[in-house]
């Protein structure tokens, strides 16, 4: 596999300048979409999300059993996307989640740094989707990408994705560990070219996380990798967006570079923990006389 005559077939010249200057036009009238009926479809675009060092099978159990519970308290309301946790609690989530459309993701490959090795990635795939989860958000190895050795980086999504199966792999960049807008372009086109189904901006354990610049090139390769295969891949913004008017502006960027067929849980994801009630305090207070903010999840 050549993988530099496959970089070569995308459009790597990226000007950061030209980007932010794009997102910037893009999201510039936020107003005009910021809608109850926005709102709610991007509720159901989240991956509820629960990575910390203290979560236990109860906290796992306790979030299935509110997604469970969702559709009765809030019936106007889609429920959301997915329910992401550590691989350990895929199969709490799996044992206790009885609602239909509702995926178990989990976060696999030595999750946060990827630092382990190929096997070991491999084998705690697997073992997550054995245990229930049927998705896998994974990370590349970001400082062997930054080495210039883009081919173990390509043969580490394809061993994982041959992992996975049918079930669907998001590959997270870490982009804001990447330097650059070229850098996420590159790692974007690996990322595809492997059999990634999403791509994910990261981990939301570094500082920055998703960045709407980046999403916007990532939303460019799965552009140009619709027009070369037809096939779709989807985008998955996650870290630091927790508010409606955030949410609102990876919206629009999706909406602006790949159109309304996107704009679906099959095909756009937001990775988020403290979105989701913000989502709901705004929907309930555009949509009636209450003021009081609830906690839901």
């Amino acid at each position: 596999m050549d993988i530099n005559k496959i970089l070569d077939s995308y459009d790597l010249n990226i000007n950061d300048s030209f980007a932010e200057a794009e997102v910037k036009k893009i999201t510039s009238n936020i107003s005009s979409i910021y809608k109850i009926e926005t709102l709610k479809k991007i509720f159901g675009f989240i991956d509820l999300t629960t990575l910390n060092h203290t979560d236990t099978p109860a906290r796992a159990k306790s979030f299935a059993d509110k997604v469970n519970n969702f559709k009765s308290v809030f019936p106007d309301m889609p429920n959301v996307a997915a329910i992401c946790v550590y691989p350990t609690l895929a199969e709490h989530v799996k044992k206790n989640l009885n609602v239909e459309n509702v995926n178990i993701a989990s976060v696999v490959g030595g999750f946060p740094s990827s630092q382990t090795f190929i096997e070991i990635k491999e084998a705690e795939t697997k073992k997550a989707i054995d245990k229930g989860a049927n998705e896998a958000d994974m990370v590349i190895s970001v400082g062997t990408f930054l080495s210039g050795d883009y081919k173990t980086v390509f043969d580490e999504i394809k061993t994982l994705k041959k992992a996975v199966g049918s079930n669907h792999l998001k590959v997270i960049l870490e982009s804001g560990s990447l330097e650059n807008l070229k850098n996420v372009k590159k790692a974007s086109v690996l990322a595809v070219e492997a059999g990634g189904d999403f791509l994910k901006t990261s981990t939301g354990k570094t500082t920055p996380a998703a960045t709407l610049e980046a999403v916007y090139v990532m939303a460019q390769t799965a552009k140009e990798y619709f027009k070369k295969t037809g096939k779709k891949v989807g985008i998955k913004p996650a870290g630091g967006i927790s508010d409606s008017e955030t949410a609102l502006k990876y919206y629009a960027v999706m909406d602006a570079v790949l159109g309304e067929e996107w704009l679906t849980p099959d095909l756009f994801r937001i990775g988020a923990s403290s979105l989701a009630n913000n989502l709901l305090n705004d929907i309930i207070h555009m949509s009636s006389e209450k003021t009081e903010d609830i906690k839901y999840f």
